[in-house]
């Protein structure tokens, strides 16, 4: 019997974006919006979808030691098109709903109040911890449902995910094709750009719809 990644419905495709690649300058320029999105995130859709369908055929003729190599590329691409994903959808045009912080009347904005003392607070932690990533990673600002509204900042490594319980609020690329273009090795000035950037609208939906 033949099967495919198409009959199966798992193929991935590039999201749409919200908004154009000049958009979010001079904060994040265009060409980096461009070369990351068009290259960068569609290699991992296409090395997901490459893996996946080589997993099957692996699968049908019973290659265990073929599936079990296969693992990490499927969690490397996959991991990769998850993370940038979220990528996109934190971001936001400074002119747009987003906004450049979070609303104080807010669910997301009280509990950053309650728990830091001030957004900048909360800012300061996140950047710290994109600066102690060595090599490649991410950090995210999420929530753990199991400790009620507490918030979170976590780093992973390479394209790794967020863990369940963990629900990832805002997610930010360290890799250097996220900013090497604009900002070169001083990748603390892009840290510092982004939070002009960020889609706070988004995260506080995502905080209350958990």
């Amino acid at each position: 019997m033949s099967s495919s990644i198409e009959s199966l419905g798992e193929k991935i495709a590039l999201p749409k974006l919200a908004w154009k690649y000049d958009e979010l300058e001079p904060f994040i320029s265009g060409e980096i919006n461009r070369i990351h999105y068009e290259k960068h995130h569609q290699a991992y859709v296409d090395g997901y979808n490459k893996s996946f369908q080589q997993l099957i055929e692996a699968k049908l003729k019973g290659d265990v030691s073929k599936v079990v190599e296969l693992q990490y590329a499927i969690k490397f691409f996959g991991g990769g098109h998850v993370n940038h994903v979220l990528f996109w959808r934190t971001l936001s045009p400074p002119s747009c709903e987003g906004g450049d912080r979070p609303s104080e009347t807010s669910a997301l904005g009280k509990q950053i109040t309650a728990q830091f003392g001030s957004l900048e607070n909360l800012i300061s932690i996140t950047n710290a911890k994109l600066a102690s990533i060595q090599g490649s990673g991410w950090a995210f600002i999420v929530k753990n449902p199991e400790l009620g509204s507490i918030l979170e900042v976590v780093t992973t490594a390479n394209q790794d995910t967020v863990a369940a319980p963990l629900v990832p609020l805002i997610a930010i690329d360290a890799w250097e094709h996220a900013y090497y273009l604009q900002y070169q090795n001083v990748k603390v000035d892009y840290f510092k750009a982004i939070w002009n950037v960020i889609n706070w609208k988004q995260a506080e939906r995502v905080f209350e719809a958990i």
